[in-house]
């Protein structure tokens, strides 16, 4: 495939295996402001910016219910039973769409399949916001869910593509784009709700900045990118499965998601336990998610001077546990202090989907690593919010769930570190399944 005109080559296939240092440990590479040059281009900027925008759209699913989640119930008549399938269904969703997600690029391509990730959010946001029953409600949540997971999984392999020498500055940019996606809509949907007087406004806004997104995209079919030219060119799944890296990427993104939905779920039930106010249990939740995005936007920065070092995925495990541990020992001393620990721990999210690109050498290993990490992440990571419930309920206190939050830090630690000093994908793979 030759040149796609937007400023690097579609070609999935690097044209010598001397892969340059970059791709596989990152040199001193300057910060954001250079994310894009090596020259900049309008279409390199113009790529960028997509990838951007797509990453906006990739929770404002999740987040424009959660905080609307007792309007919707008391509206359609929701069980708490049902309710509870609501909550449960976006890490569902992100695993079973993740792991088809690489089957799905290989046929459609890249580009393609970005355009019916977006498609099925913004169809599945705007029909979401007319649902009548309990059932068209959760089958159209099914639907956006179902698109920001197949996004979960482009991002990597968009990023390795079309930015092969600054795969860390487009992945900070997406992952502070994606932490944003999930602040705004949280933050947003009960103003617009309650400025409209219906909690179907709040739900279907972000069907408009789904359409935002998609337009670009479609510009962007013509010119697709295939993670495969021929069959002999695919990764082997089984092959790809038995890589220790791949082992070790499931472990570290699993620990750090399943942790990062306990935050979300469990930290403010926690801290006003401990005698913190309702609205004061916000704000540190707030705090809590806010703080992971100037990290996010530092990360190409310290990648640069860390990589490869093992120090990154300690340092993020370390502050987990550190986060977590405060929280047993005096959760109502420095609430806020423990809120930002964890903030910074979960930077491993985003430094995961930058291991994910910096990893492999093509499109296809990108791809092909990126949903089969993702989807048993996000599976074995769904477990952990509701672990933590459940152990609280049988014990009677917060503190044999936190100490497991805890061990997650650890998790982190060993097996971020097992990542950060691999070598990439395809170089433990036969040369045949190169692609």
């Amino acid at each position: 495939m030759g040149a796609s005109g937007l400023g690097v080559p579609c070609s999935v296939v690097l044209p010598s295996p001397v892969i340059p240092r970059a791709y596989c440990r990152p040199a001193r590479t300057p910060w954001l402001s250079e994310a894009f040059n090596g020259p900049v281009r309008a279409g390199r900027w113009f790529t960028g910016a997509t990838i951007v925008l797509l990453a906006l759209n990739l929770r404002s699913a999740v987040g424009s219910v959660g905080v609307l989640l007792s309007a919707v119930t008391d509206d359609l008549g929701m069980s708490a039973t049902t309710a509870g399938v609501l909550t449960t269904l976006p890490m569902v969703c992100f695993a079973v769409v993740g792991l088809s997600t690489g089957a799905i690029v290989r046929r459609l391509g890249l580009h393609r399949t970005t355009a019916l990730a977006l498609a099925l959010v913004l169809v599945g946001l705007g029909t979401r916001a007319v649902a009548d029953s309990t059932v068209a409600f959760l089958a159209t949540s099914v639907l956006a869910l179902g698109g920001a997971a197949m996004g979960n999984v482009v991002l990597p392999p968009l990023a390795r593509t079309h930015f092969p020498d600054r795969v860390a500055g487009i992945s900070a940019l997406y992952g502070a784009a994606l932490i944003a996606s999930g602040t705004l809509s949280s933050s947003l949907s009960v103003p617009a709700a309650e400025a409209f007087g219906s909690w179907r406004v709040g739900v279907g806004l972000w069907s408009a900045l789904a359409l935002l997104a998609l337009l670009p995209w479609l510009t962007l079919l013509s010119r697709d990118v295939r993670t495969s030219l021929a069959p002999t060119d695919r990764l082997p799944t089984g092959q790809v499965l038995r890589s220790p890296l791949t082992w070790a990427l499931v472990v570290c993104f699993a620990a750090q998601s399943g942790g990062a939905y306990a935050q979300f779920g469990w930290f403010a039930s926690i801290v006003v336990d401990a005698g913190t106010g309702p609205a004061t249990a916000g704000a540190l939740l707030g705090l809590l998610t806010g703080v992971g995005i100037p990290l996010t936007l530092c990360l190409p920065w310290l990648i640069a001077r860390l990589g490869g070092t093992g120090v990154l995925p300690v340092a993020f495990g370390a502050l987990t546990v550190a986060g977590w541990t405060g929280l047993v020992l005096a959760p109502s001393t420095a609430p806020a202090l423990w809120a930002v620990l964890l903030g910074l721990g979960s930077g491993a999210f985003t430094w995961c989907l930058t291991m994910i690109g910096q990893r492999t050498r093509t499109t296809a290993g990108t791809t092909a690593l990126s949903s089969l990490v993702q989807g048993p992440g996000y599976l074995v990571g769904g477990l952990v919010p509701f672990g933590t419930g459940a152990l609280h309920d049988v014990t009677g206190s917060w503190t044999p769930p936190l100490v497991g939050l805890a061990a997650l830090g650890v998790l982190i630690a060993v097996a971020g570190t097992l990542v950060d000093r691999s070598t990439p994908l395809e170089d433990r793979l036969v040369p045949t399944s190169r692609g």
